[in-house]
């Protein structure tokens, strides 16, 4: 049975597990040791270092792209090893972002992915058969799977097996194992207070004789011995369990050492259990992260401390094909991840919480405890922001925003990023690429309420920054009234072919210095919606993490060449950006083939594997292809197109309606319901090589739901 706090759970949980994974990422080994993190960080407390902006690594990837695998094929169905490797295939760019590339035979996960690739199915894609035994029980085994956990809370046997065969992709032996302890100790932290209780769940659903049950209660005994010094434990590890014994680049029993010893020397304690974890050493990341995941849910939202939740802010940024969902809430996601555990269980999630959840529109409600949906401030000496749980619009929560003695001159802004660039973040870890999450001429909609302490009126200015020109562009000022709920709605205006970056509204009062504005602002609910229209311009766009805004590239060189964007590939490539749920709409595009004979459009992607393609496919001739893990005509024509001349693409998918215009001239038309939804694109089927112009997009109707 689903918990009544179940929402929360997960949310903490994830939460925690991306907490964790931040603490420890500075101090990963082999640069960190054990012995160096001792001397320089000595008893940790806190992040260790200050990001601008934390770049997502695999241990959140994993977790969140692989579990798509229930959006895709195991909707109504067991899940299957099979159901997982499309996943992978589906939403990685080879060679870059979403796992270590490391190379065949030295990252599993690049092995893997070569394997099915090339037509291996798992889960012998993964096997020792296929890899070899120490290749099989390197660490991803149990960090991609923290979230087969939170969907089936309390369902601790199938949780473990959800997660073996999510791992069996990659993994096998005691990799599968570590896949099902964790698992089965993040399904037992909904109902338990007690770490006893969490361990002897994970032990529970491993073979008594393996390494893996055999290093846990190693660890559980030491502790009973020892009680109270982490160190000594680690010590032990080291001696009897350490990498000199389990080798490869990360070995899982090492590392799952390290978990269970946080755990039990945390007791219970979220921040020291993450602490231990990460002054442990070794994969301190993937380590910290796993246990974050434990007593996150174990101890709930409020076991977070606050210093450790606020630099997260709700937000992190992943790096799978789509840059839409690379732009992840956590609140949003979180409550996606429940909705599963309820169709998972057989019950009906509550109205209002189905509601919450809008794919392919922001929709932030603050009904979450302490949730601030990744909103921020530019000043935060004018304007102070809060997550206020017992106040709200139609939810208990609500963003407050503190107005201190504001006077004529003096903004704040408040607002949500829905794009990033490479300069907001510290480092490039796993190539995080993004797609906006608000685009020209969609709706906003907001709930403002105003609680005056002081001073004149008070107005809001809403507003967009353009990302190129770095320019606000301010729309009607509007005066907010006391005490009460204000709409606050506009359009969001045309940016001319650049980006938007921020979203939201600059708080401004003419109030005299004798009597400075003072009070709150209540951010109850912020909806963007309704259908786009917008340019991309290239000559606006910049290569940002190896990928040119706002694409995300697989395969092939993509360069930018001031307004134009080329391509080659000795192979089939692709690019992919734009709303992941857009549904019907119109793109354009103007193509000069300077080599090989595909060249096309790609609209209506679900990722790299299910997409339609359509345009040049051989000499001579156009055609319209379906890939669903292998490409099939819809329909083709005689088309006499020659390299070097420009031609303007344009697709048209309304509905099952699809149509192809070349120079403002229908040439295929079809009709195909595969897929209902997705991103739009550039590719070639094969050998490829020419330059785009901008993109011009239109969507028709509303987002799928």
């Amino acid at each position: 049975m689903i918990p009544n706090n179940y929402v929360e759970k997960v949310y903490a949980g994830f939460l925690g597990m991306n907490v964790g994974i931040r603490l420890g990422a500075p101090v990963e080994a082999p640069s960190w040791t054990y012995e160096r993190i001792r001397d320089v960080f000595g008893d940790i407390t806190d992040y260790t270092k200050p990001y601008k902006t934390f770049a997502a690594d695999d241990d959140a990837n994993g977790p969140v792209f692989f579990l798509r695998a229930l959006y895709d094929d195991a909707k109504d169905r067991e899940l299957t090893p099979d159901d997982v490797g499309k996943a992978w295939l589906n939403y990685s760019r080879e060679g870059i972002g979403m796992f270590w590339w490391g190379g065949e035979g030295v990252s599993t996960e690049h092995t893997a992915y070569m394997n099915l690739s090339r037509g291996i199915p798992a889960p012998k894609s993964g096997s020792i058969e296929m890899n070899g035994l120490i290749e099989a029980e390197q660490i991803g085994g149990q960090i991609f799977i923290d979230t087969w956990g939170l969907v089936l809370p309390g369902d601790v046997e199938k949780a473990a097996d959800y997660a073996e065969i999510a791992a069996s992709v990659s993994h096998d032996g005691n990799g599968l194992y570590g896949a099902r302890f964790m698992a089965a100790c993040i399904s037992k932290a909904f109902d338990t207070s007690s770490i006893s209780d969490v361990v002897d769940a994970g032990l529970r659903t491993i073979p008594k004789d393996s390494t893996y049950a055999q290093l846990v209660r190693a660890v559980v005994d030491f502790h009973a011995k020892y009680p109270n010094d982490f160190r000594a434990c680690r010590q032990y590890l080291e001696e009897e369990w350490g990498y000199d014994k389990y080798t490869g680049v990360c070995h899982i029993i090492p590392n799952a050492g390290v978990c269970v010893l946080s755990l039990l020397y945390g007791e219970g304690n979220f921040a020291r259990t993450i602490e231990i974890a990460t002054m442990c050493g070794w994969d301190t990341d993937c380590n910290a992260g796993n246990v974050g995941t434990i007593v996150g849910v174990m101890g709930g939202i409020e076991g977070i401390p606050m210093h450790y939740r606020k630099p997260i802010n709700d937000f992190i940024c992943t790096s799978s094909v789509s840059g839409y969902l690379n732009v992840l809430d956590i609140p949003t996601f979180s409550k996606e991840v429940a909705l599963f555990g309820y169709k998972l269980f057989g019950e009906q999630a509550p109205q209002e919480f189905k509601n919450s959840v809008r794919n392919g529109e922001l929709y932030f409600d603050f009904a979450l405890p302490g949730s601030t949906h990744g909103f921020r401030t530019d000043n935060t000496f004018k304007a102070l922001l809060h997550p206020c749980d017992d106040f709200g619009y139609e939810s208990n929560g609500s963003l407050k925003i503190v107005m201190d003695r504001m006077i004529e001159g003096d903004e704040s802004k408040v607002f949500y990023k829905p794009f990033y660039r490479r300069n907001e973040f510290s480092d490039e870890k796993y190539k995080p690429t993004f797609a906006p999450t608000v685009y020209s001429g969609q709706q906003v909609t907001m709930k403002l309420f105003l609680d005056k302490w002081e001073g004149e009126e008070i107005f809001v200015i809403p507003y967009v920054r353009n990302t190129y020109t770095e320019e606000i562009i301010r729309l009607a000022r509007v005066a907010l009234d006391h005490q009460a709920w204000n709409d606050v709605n506009f359009v969001v205006p045309d940016t001319e072919g650049a980006m938007i970056d921020e979203i939201g509204f600059i708080i401004s009062s003419p109030s005299p210095l004798s009597n400075r504005a003072l009070g709150a602002i209540y951010l109850g609910q912020f909806h963007v919606h309704g259908n786009s229209k917008y340019e991309i311009d290239l000559a606006k766009q910049s290569t940002e993490f190896l990928s040119i805004t706002p694409f995300s590239h697989h395969r092939g060189e993509w360069q930018l060449n001031g307004e134009t964007m080329t391509y080659e590939s000795s192979t089939d490539c692709s690019s992919y950006t734009g709303n992941y749920y857009s549904s019907d709409y119109t793109v354009e595009t103007t193509v000069t083939p300077e080599g090989g004979t595909s060249h096309g459009v790609i609209f209506r992607a679900e990722g790299i594997r299910r997409h339609y393609f359509v345009g040049f496919n051989g000499e001579g001739t156009v055609s319209l292809l379906k890939n669903d893990f292998g490409y099939s005509e819809l329909a083709s024509a005689t088309y006499n197109w020659k390299y070097g001349e420009d031609y303007k693409m344009r697709v048209s998918c309304i509905g099952e309606e699809i149509s192809f215009f070349l120079n403002g001239v229908e040439v295929l038309k079809a009709k195909d319901n595969r897929y209902s939804r997705g991103m739009f694109g550039f590719g070639t089927v094969s050998k490829g090589k020419g330059s785009l112009n901008s993109f011009i997009i239109e969507e028709k109707q509303q987002q799928a739901k």
